[in-house]
């Protein structure tokens, strides 16, 4: 919604954007759904108590008041996602806990390398003492959310960081065929399934790339290239087909809106023709897709190659990202 008011150049969305981002932030701690303590909860009418905490959940939310901040130049939804990124950081491998095999925050030993290669600019996924996983995604989501300027020890503090991630996301262990993958232990550098490839992985790869194409030199269109044109969670005829779920909502739905979304941003940034002209196409196919194919009146499935159907709350998310991207690659 924010994204949507920022392309066209309005303020429709602003109240409630704001008013909902504040809202969130004062009932869950740096953004956490799952918050430090034991919540209690109603399943299958027994009363459990859930543990589950998520880095990468708190991002998400992070990055959402970073939109907004855009749109709108509201400092106290900034300083929301200046107050989750500093919180996050906790949880980032820096050079000198990966010399030393040490995070005070987990309680085991770190591998320091994988490959010959540094774990540090790894961010972990769970804040949870024993959850070894340094997940792509939340790496993604940290380095991409302080992408507006600050002050100047702030951008040297983050460019910093970010070059290392980059780095890391680089590294063999974390493709398959220049598609990012999963996750990686932080313990024993073993990584996830080879099939484990999803669009939102090098969705907010790419993205955070972006902002930091010139200081890393990383050949942007290459990967975003290989993305678009070899991606295993799209059909010969570049539609994507990851997350059709038309009779119930899942994770896999938003994956693919949030890829779309990182081109949007893509675009937006890169000075390249040949990188837009690639973007452009590649959003009209999805754009038509949903038109041709997965419409229903002014209701999109979730399965963008079809067939239509009614309205689903969760295809009409994944739906918007692709037309308020159209807006701008357009």
């Amino acid at each position: 919604m924010a994204n949507t008011d920022y392309l066209s150049g309005g303020t429709t969305n602003q109240a409630q954007v704001v008013n909902m981002l504040n809202t969130v932030f004062s009932l869950r701690a740096n953004y956490d759904q799952w918050g430090w303590g034991n919540y209690p909860v109603l399943l299958d009418d027994d009363l459990i108590l859930i543990f589950w905490q998520y880095n990468d959940d708190a991002m998400w939310w992070a990055q959402s008041a970073v939109y907004a901040y855009r749109a709108y130049g509201d400092n106290n939804l900034l300083q929301h996602a200046i107050d989750v990124w500093n919180h996050v950081s906790n949880y980032v491998i820096t050079q000198d806990q990966a010399n030393s095999g040490s995070n005070p925050n987990k309680g085991f030993t770190l591998a320091g390398t994988c490959d010959g290669q540094s774990m540090a600019g790894g961010v972990f996924w769970r804040p949870t003492s024993d959850d070894q996983s340094i997940n792509s995604v939340t790496t993604g989501l940290y380095f991409d959310t302080f992408r507006i300027p600050r002050r100047s020890h702030w951008r040297l503090q983050i460019h910093q960081r970010r070059y290392r991630q980059c780095q890391l996301d680089q590294e063999p262990q974390h493709q398959c065929d220049g598609i990012v993958l999963d996750s990686v232990s932080a313990y024993d550098c073993s990584r996830s399934p080879a099939g484990w490839l999803f669009t939102y992985n090098t969705g907010k790869f790419v993205e955070g790339l972006s902002v930091l194409a010139a200081v890393t030199g990383i050949p942007l269109g290459l990967l975003l290239a290989t993305a678009v044109k070899s991606g295993p969670w799209q059909g010969s005829d570049g539609i994507i087909t990851e997350g059709a779920s038309p009779n119930e909502n899942n994770d896999s739905v938003g994956f693919k809106s949030v890829f779309i979304r990182a081109l949007g941003e893509v675009f937006i940034r890169t000075d390249s023709n040949d990188l837009r002209i690639l973007i452009h196409s590649y959003g009209d196919v999805q754009y038509n897709a949903l038109l041709d194919l997965a419409a229903n009146g002014t209701s999109y499935s979730s399965a963008w190659a079809g067939p239509p159907q009614g309205y689903t709350s969760w295809g009409q998310l994944a739906a918007l990202d692709v037309m308020t991207t159209n807006i701008v690659s357009n």
